[in-house]
């Protein structure tokens, strides 16, 4: 792999309000599928060698008409009996919870979701040419991490706004982040 470009779904409701969104199959809300629309632009006349998405219909949607493979390891960190809450109410719960660092009850530690990153890393590393993904905030960020050869509790370092782009690649043969959280 050359390179390896992050594509973050768009908008929908739930991202609008905070609310963690794993197995919840939420649609782009109409700002999203404008966002979505943009992203595929600035991504059209990049030549890949594979797109994948994930199977949540906010990916699909803004992946669009883009050809790919829908891939379920990189489907959003499954957030438990946390699906649906906002951080501030499982604050409520659980002071000083943190994702990267507690996980979900009933739902993905940080090791299982760096788990399927690695599984899809293995997976796109040997495609030559340059690799696309259509993706979720949370799993893209330990995809980031896992990349980089951090754990993946590290992607909390990586802040990733909706209908962002984002490229990795490499410096003198070492992992590298080339473009990070670009809004345009």
């Amino acid at each position: 792999m050359d390179k390896l470009y992050l594509c973050r779904h768009g908008e929908t409701e739930w991202t609008v309000a905070g609310r963690h969104t794993g197995r919840t199959d939420i649609p782009l809300t109409e700002r999203g599928k404008e966002q979505a629309l943009h992203l595929r632009k600035r991504i059209e006349k990049m030549p890949f060698t594979a797109v994948f998405s994930s199977p949540k219909k906010r990916a699909l949607d803004t992946c669009g008409s883009i050809r790919h493979e829908v891939d379920p390891d990189i489907c959003e960190w499954d957030y438990g009996d946390y699906e649906g809450k906002t951080t501030a109410e499982i604050h409520k719960l659980h002071p000083g919870w943190d994702i990267f660092d507690d996980g979900a009850p009933h739902g993905e530690s940080p090791e299982d979701v760096g788990q399927r990153a690695d599984r899809f890393l293995k997976k796109i590393l040997a495609i030559p040419g340059n690799v696309a993904v259509f993706s979720h905030g949370h799993f893209l960020r330990v995809l980031t991490a896992r990349y980089l050869g951090l754990e993946p509790q590290m992607g909390k370092l990586f802040i990733l706004s909706v209908a962002s782009l984002g490229i990795l690649g490499y410096e003198h043969k070492q992992p590298a982040i080339i473009l990070w959280n670009s809004v345009l």
